[in-house]
């Protein structure tokens, strides 16, 4: 039996695959296939773009996929949303989708769009954000480039942004945020009712959503005397539950701890203060809660 498992192709697509690595799945991509391998023989992995990826989860195409909030509420799609996973092309944080216009645009909110035109590539989430506000307008496809069509063609676009950088370089100012969203590990629902898949989906969660859980922290171990333990906890995170190790000197003992990254660079010197030696740190592929 094999899992049949979406993966986004395109802006996702290499962050994805690293995440998997970091996981524990390794996917190779051969070329301009559209078929990586694995090197776990039991899934069959397929690259599609996030924005269909869910109507081919919902009809069975697929067993399970990877793609974002926004695509199942923009196809209507009824699948199982197994679990959220934070990430993105650039970073670590939800994507937008944000209501924008340009500069010089008298618009200040959505209200002032009454019977104007809106370019987007997420046509119904659109229309149900303004359906929400009460407000009718006409909302038209776009192909691609949306930046650059207000306000020559539309009066304001709907667009996704990480970090809003592409829209200010064409001149546009954000209004509101139409959606928030983050990844999702989405399930057919006949897929997850077999025994067999679902304990395989969900063992993908759990591995997937540990790789993310360890990014931007690191392992510390080192040695401490006992009596330097307690002024650890004024200062070091995760002191409330440290691993502690006896050492064959019982006015010593081995601490282990997970921290961010970023405070490295103080906590290090505060161990030395408090009588810590042999520091190591090390890097994490997984924490698993």
């Amino acid at each position: 039996m094999k899992l049949r498992l979406g993966l986004p192709k395109g802006s996702l697509q290499e962050s994805t695959l690293e995440l998997m690595r970091l996981a524990g799945y390794r996917f190779y991509v051969n070329g301009r296939s559209y078929f990586p391998t694995s090197d776990d023989p039991a899934i069959e992995a397929v690259l599609l773009r996030a924005q269909e990826m869910a109507r081919y989860v919902e009809d069975g195409v697929l067993d399970a996929g990877l793609t974002g909030k926004d695509w199942i509420i923009e196809n209507d799609a009824d699948v199982i949303e197994v679990c959220e996973l934070v990430y993105a092309k650039s970073s670590l944080s939800p994507v937008r989708w944000v209501l924008a216009v340009p500069e010089g645009s008298p618009v200040q909110s959505v209200k002032d769009l009454e019977g104007k035109r809106i370019a987007t590539e997420a046509v119904n989430l659109t229309r149900k954000y303004l359906e929400k506000h009460g407000v009718k307008a006409d909302v038209e496809f776009s192909w691609g480039a949306t930046e650059v069509k207000a306000p020559t063609l539309v009066d304001a676009i709907v667009e996704l942004t990480e970090t809003g950088s592409s829209l200010r370089a064409n001149n546009l100012r954000i209004v509101d945020t139409v959606l928030e969203s983050t990844t999702r590990l989405i399930a057919n629902k006949q897929s997850y009712r077999d025994p067999w898949k679902k304990d395989k989906i969900n063992n993908l969660a759990l591995m997937l959503q540990g790789a993310i859980y360890a990014r931007g922290k690191v392992g510390l171990k080192f040695n401490i005397p006992k009596a330097g333990v307690e002024q650890l906890r004024k200062f070091l995170p995760a002191m409330k539950k440290p691993t502690v190790s006896p050492l064959l000197d019982n006015e010593w003992v081995a601490l282990e701890v997970i921290v961010d990254e970023r405070t490295v660079r103080e906590i290090i010197p505060e161990l030395k203060q408090c009588g810590a030696r042999d520091i190591i740190e090390y890097p994490l592929n997984k924490v698993i809660y």
